[in-house]
């Protein structure tokens, strides 16, 4: 099969598409033929040696996939051969490839009308969205929910989902462009988090009450502003550090300000809670169907592109997700 292949720990400049063997199936394998693979912050992380996930080379980055099944190992019942499917691989990485493995844990079915790339855009930003959301954030109609990050794939996927859920939504982007994009993908306010006093701006916009629920994919200086803004029983999501600085939070605020420090990690909550995890995809593919939710591919590249498609995400200057397609 085609494949992208890390040899080394490098930029994306050292990797090379060439032709490797299949991967294994495995006793719980399901095969996909992959037709798009989204291209991930932590994508950029584990070829260069700094993810927590380290492969023996070689290896295929990439992790996140649609594709349609051609193979099953005896023990898979949730799914068939032919069923089109999106997945996270079983291994953490081999997504950029002609095939690649995943399990009945880590797949669902592509919702009706939605094509591969959509759908490998969609799977974890709008599951992490959801997860975090609800079962960690257990945001409620009316409150304000504060959104960083909010032109990224897992941001437009929280404004969505936030609105869809009854919340006044606040969208923090750093560029003109992507505070349009929060704005149309609905979110009720955008200010922008890189000028001025951003603290400030949050307790206006909040007639001084705070933040209910804030998701942070950043980290960084703007968590630290928002750890200071956060309304009385409020949940304060860690989803990510985009920024590059993990934040240290001074425990004496949710003592004082009494709110609570929550984090979101969707991948730990797949394997925990597969039934819930099913649910939570269920009820993702209802909001789609109905037009609630709309996951933008920013750009498509081929296989062939993946250095510019990886040095595209580490620059954080395009709004939604960037998808390579096989």
């Amino acid at each position: 099969m085609r494949a992208v292949i890390c040899s080394k720990y490098g930029p994306p400049e050292q990797l090379v598409v060439g032709d490797m063997d299949s991967p294994a199936l495995g006793e719980n394998g399901i095969r996909v033929r992959v037709h798009a693979a989204s291209v991930n912050f932590p994508d950029t992380l584990i070829i260069e040696g700094k993810y927590q996930l380290q492969p023996p080379f070689p290896f295929v980055p990439g992790f996140e996939v649609a594709g349609e099944v051609v193979e099953i190992a005896p023990s898979v019942r949730k799914f068939a051969v032919g069923d089109r499917v999106m997945a996270l691989t079983s291994a953490g990485y081999g997504g950029f490839a002609e095939e690649a493995i995943t399990d009945e844990e880590s797949t669902e079915l592509v919702p009706d009308g939605m094509d591969y790339p959509t759908a490998t855009a969609f799977y974890s930003s709008y599951a992490t969205s959801y997860h975090g959301l609800v079962q960690r954030g257990r945001l409620k109609t009316g409150e304000t929910l504060l959104v960083l990050g909010a032109a990224g794939g897992v941001g437009l996927a929280t404004i969505e989902i936030g609105k869809a859920l009854g919340a006044r939504v606040i969208a923090a982007a750093g560029s003109d462009e992507k505070r349009s994009v929060a704005s149309d993908h609905g979110a009720d306010e955008v200010v922008d988090y890189t000028r001025g006093d951003f603290r400030e701006q949050l307790r206006e916009l909040t007639c001084g009450k705070g933040i209910d629920v804030c998701l942070d994919g950043v980290g960084g200086d703007a968590f630290d502003h928002v750890s200071r803004a956060m309304n009385y029983g409020g949940r304060l999501l860690v989803v990510g550090f985009a920024s590059g600085t993990i934040p240290k939070l001074p425990v004496n605020l949710l003592l004082l300000k009494g709110y609570s420090a929550v984090g979101v990690y969707w991948n730990t909550f797949v394997r925990r809670e597969p039934e819930l995890k099913s649910a939570n995809a269920d009820a993702l593919a209802r909001l789609f169907t109905t037009g609630q939710l709309r996951p933008l591919v920013a750009e498509t590249f081929g296989i062939e592109d993946i250095v510019a498609a990886l040095t595209a995400v580490t620059k954080r200057g395009t709004a939604g997700k960037l998808v390579v397609t096989m």
